[in-house]
């Protein structure tokens, strides 16, 4: 993909606020990924496989779109 802002964005940290707080390790463990996966998800580090975006959705009882957004072309 190259330098530059990642083209996935995410709400994770703004989705654990509102759902009391929720930790990183909480999330984790409901997704079945470690705290360490959680962490490079949310900074924009790591991109997770189809799978694991559903499970973190799945995790908070949003559509994925709520969780993660495509920058596209934009991106580039």
């Amino acid at each position: 993909m190259g330098k530059g802002q990642p083209r996935i964005a995410n709400t994770i940290r703004t989705l654990r606020f509102h759902a009391g707080e929720m930790t990183q390790a909480a999330l984790a463990e409901k997704v079945g990924v470690t705290r360490q996966t959680i962490v490079a998800i949310e900074q924009g580090r790591y991109s997770p496989s189809l799978e694991v975006a559903f499970r973190i959705a799945d995790a908070f009882g949003v559509p994925i779109t709520d969780v993660f957004t495509w920058g596209g072309a934009a991106g580039r």
